[in-house]
């Protein structure tokens, strides 16, 4: 058990390592610094009034829902960095470069990819035209997190694990 950890650690570090040296380039850096910043959530609030304004009331029932699921994952993102508090890799990598400055302290979930997904899912599900934009600003999202050295691969994947079962979840009490 012992040595899937630290081979799991492994795969870890070096993908983060790779990952991050992509910031060392100007444009890209910019790039992913103004994605992150977005995925701070204007992107979402953004999407969120786009779709109230378009489609008015009608759609008021699911925007509090997506706002209920949203409040679930930021509870059990808040829970899973408290109780984990996995530092962040450039505060154990000296060779990992900071791209932008942490919202709090530990890395382990991503809840920038947490959201980005479930905003995603469940507005995608609703409004399937919306994917084109949503689906790259996801990705870009959760590469963002890793690209600027806040967090691991796996912290982002399993943000988007959390942030996909809760829009699923949260999709299939309404039908």
């Amino acid at each position: 058990m012992l040595h899937m950890q630290d081979q799991l650690l492994g795969w870890d570090t070096y993908w983060c390592l790779r990952l991050n040296r992509y910031s060392t380039r100007y444009a890209v850096a910019r790039l992913f610094k103004l994605i992150s910043r977005m995925g701070d959530g204007w992107f979402w609030y953004g999407m969120v009034l786009f779709v109230w304004a378009w489609y008015g009331m009608v759609v008021l029932p699911l925007l509090i829902q997506i706002s209920l699921t949203s409040l679930t994952g930021l509870a059990i993102y808040k829970l899973l960095k408290n109780k984990t508090l996995r530092p962040r890799p450039y505060q154990v990598h000296q060779a990992i470069m900071l791209g932008e400055r942490p919202l709090d302290h530990f890395s382990f979930p991503s809840g920038h990819t947490l959201h980005a997904v479930l905003f995603t899912v469940m507005l995608g599900v609703s409004f399937p035209l919306l994917l084109p934009v949503l689906l790259p600003f996801m990705l870009l999202v959760a590469a963002s997190r890793v690209i600027l050295g806040l967090h691991y691969p796996t912290d982002v994947m399993v943000g988007a694990a959390i942030g996909g079962v809760l829009a699923g979840l949260s999709l299939c009490m309404t039908v």
